[in-house]
């Protein structure tokens, strides 16, 4: 029986692959995106290394997904429309992001004249 920690350590090390290759992303450039060494990417999704809390958090911030979905352990589909839809949902939401940033922004400015 596996330990748990190894489970762990799995769905994390797939999740984030998974992630990635949606994302059309490059282990290099996901990487870069994350502040890390690519080595230490690879290391990560072969299952040879543990993250710290602070890659995990940039690791989630360059694939554009909150932390605990890395944890899920669910496949992600390899139907193009499944693909299609996720990529839309993540523009989507960096949109209303951007949207939401810039209306506080407005908002506050307002309230400080």
């Amino acid at each position: 029986m596996k330990k748990k920690s190894e489970v762990l350590r799995k769905i994390l090390s797939q999740n984030i692959k998974n992630h990635r290759e949606l994302l059309e992303l490059s282990q290099e450039k996901l990487a870069e995106k994350a502040q890390i060494s690519s080595n230490m990417l690879r290391d990560i999704e072969g299952c040879r290394t543990w993250v710290s809390d602070t890659t995990l958090v940039n690791i989630a911030a360059a694939l554009k997904t909150d932390i605990y979905r890395l944890f899920m352990p669910y496949p992600i589909s390899e139907d193009e429309n499944y693909k299609t839809a996720y990529l839309d949902l993540v523009k989507t939401l960096e949109k209303v992001q951007t949207d939401f940033s810039s209306t506080v922004d407005k908002t506050l400015k307002l309230w400080n004249k």
